[in-house]
């Protein structure tokens, strides 16, 4: 069985040798590369399923400037490595096209199942097309008619509720920012507070769907990514969440 390539670019050779070692002993086939010139050389050459890309790369480029690049020729999926757990920099990783982000240090076991759930989410929307039907728990999104059912029974959403559905739904796994979600909605709508006009359908999309995690355990379809944006969930949820 041919293994899944992995394209690890980190400037620190400790980080490097680290995701070499961790992700061979998941059964991966890692490459590796310092600078982004030679991550850009291999990913073009090489083809790999993902990218692993730390974000503070040294000069000429770092990790943002390579994933921009890299989405202008490829859909490769890509997570971004970082020690900075900040809001701005989490936007701005998304925004220029990564599918995740995990801070360092990282448990390795955490980092495999970020890998297997981006792959999981690309296999999925290479295979899917988006007319049809999505079936999460005892959800259904008819998306050729536009009707929601939840446990049997029709759930009566406006538009701009039904809308910001299917954008989550049809993104399963990934994290959708603020930004992005208002501009889908929206269009090119400029707003001074994105989060607010987001968060008010999202509430009350959360409790038509009787998902609003102040009355529930815990949210089964959207989940919060703090001060970022809303993620789907995943339709193949790992196990252990």
């Amino acid at each position: 069985m041919q293994k899944i390539k992995v394209l690890a670019v980190d400037d620190e050779p400790a980080i490097r040798k680290l995701l070499e070692r961790g992700l061979s002993s998941f059964g991966y086939e890692v490459l590796s590369a310092e600078m982004g010139t030679a991550a850009l050389d291999l990913a073009a050459r090489q083809d790999p399923e993902i990218i692993l890309l730390d974000l503070n790369l040294e000069t000429p480029m770092d990790g943002l400037d390579v994933c921009r690049q890299i989405r202008e020729w490829s859909k490769t999926p890509i997570i971004i490595l970082t020690v900075r757990d900040e809001k701005r920099l989490k936007l701005a990783t998304l925004n220029a096209g990564a599918d995740d982000y995990i801070l360092k240090p990282f448990d390795m076991e955490e980092l495999e199942a970020r890998i297997r759930a981006v792959l999981r989410r690309s296999a999925y929307e290479k295979s899917h097309s988006p007319s049809g039907e999505i079936l999460v728990h005892d959800l259904i999104i008819d998306l050729v008619r536009r009707r929601v059912l939840l446990g049997g029974e029709e759930v009566h959403l406006t538009p701009k509720e039904y809308e910001l559905l299917r954008i989550l739904a049809t993104n399963p796994g990934k994290v959708m920012t603020f930004k992005t979600l208002l501009e889908q909605l929206w269009g090119q709508f400029s707003s001074p507070k994105p989060e607010h006009n987001v968060r008010v359908y999202v509430n009350t999309l959360r409790k038509k769907l009787k998902d609003d995690p102040s009355t529930t355990h815990k949210p089964r379809f959207i989940f919060n990514e703090p001060g970022v944006g809303y993620r789907f969930t995943d339709l193949e949820p790992l196990a252990s969440s």
